[in-house]
């Protein structure tokens, strides 16, 4: 049964700064949304409660790939395709790549918002475990200003973030890496393609004097929302290449993670895959 149009409300705002006001005089009243990829989903099943929403297609300033020396900065209205084509991702972050690349069909790929995968909130999610391997930061818009916020600190629980009700999501800056670096992203679905994951890692590692000199592993679809894999980093970070626990490291993954059953996997699967998938990423570390 579909949702029935009448009863939403669709406001575009001209400008971010029409939005910002907008939220402000009158806020957690509206729902923003970018691509509405998700929320078509839902619209069509009938599941969408009824509410007043916010088209930000006409903010011009959520647009943009920026580049400096050290940082690479999306704006929120960024799409996945515009990452995959995008020569410096490519070049400093392959893992987000690889995740636009598997983020549904080229429909969705070319509407669907890096910004919106990140406010969507939800813990299957294909480029949240990229950025948090890298150690992205969001920033964070409002009449009042901006401020930034460490992503693996912005999911708070299950479609909870740090997020006020008259705020945006403005910006995702992810710091160039240097050195020698390691990184690695897999996913497990259904299918190749145009599949919910069961399980996603992404991991990123820097490599000095043949020791794992930093390290980050994110998570998706194990836990209410997109985590880092802190207890098995911790394993890892500081050992030779030639002697990384691997067993270790996946016995301390298990206290990282909470998966539960639900229509595609079951929480069980689920800890034996990402045990496996941890397992392969620390092989090919290993080798690199």
């Amino acid at each position: 049964m579909r949702s029935y149009l009448p009863d939403f409300d669709l406001t575009t705002p001209g400008s971010l700064a029409e939005t910002l006001d907008l939220l402000a005089k009158q806020p957690g009243v509206f729902r923003p949304f970018a691509g509405g990829t998700d929320l078509m989903v839902v619209l069509n099943a009938g599941n969408l409660p009824v509410g007043r929403f916010l088209d930000l297609s006409r903010c011009a300033e959520l647009r943009g790939i920026q580049e400096t020396d050290t940082v690479l900065s999306f704006g929120a209205l960024t799409t996945f395709t515009e990452v995959r084509e995008c020569k410096a991702v490519h070049q400093h972050f392959p893992n987000l790549v690889k995740s636009a690349r598997l983020t549904g069909a080229l429909a969705i790929q070319n509407r669907g918002t890096l910004g919106g995968n990140i406010a969507n909130a939800s813990p299957a999610a294909d480029t949240p475990p990229s950025l948090l391997a890298y150690g992205a930061e969001v920033e964070l818009i409002s009449v009042r200003g901006t401020r930034r916020v460490a992503y693996d600190a912005f999911h708070r629980g299950y479609k909870q973030m740090d997020l006020a009700p008259d705020e945006l999501l403005y910006r995702i800056h992810v710091p160039k890496p240097t050195g020698r670096t390691f990184h690695f992203y897999r996913k497990v679905g259904t299918r190749q393609a145009q599949a919910i994951s069961k399980i996603c890692l992404a991991a990123f590692a820097r490599i000095a004097d043949g020791a794992v000199a930093e390290l980050r592993v994110g998570l998706g679809s194990v836990a209410p929302a997109p985590a880092r894999a802190r207890n098995a980093e911790a394993v890892i970070l500081g050992r030779p290449l030639g002697a990384l626990p691997i067993a270790e490291a996946q016995k301390a993954l298990l206290v990282d993670i909470s998966p539960i059953d639900d229509i595609r996997s079951s929480a069980h699967y689920r800890q034996v895959v990402t045990q496996n998938v941890l397992g392969q990423m620390l092989m090919e570390l290993a080798k690199s």
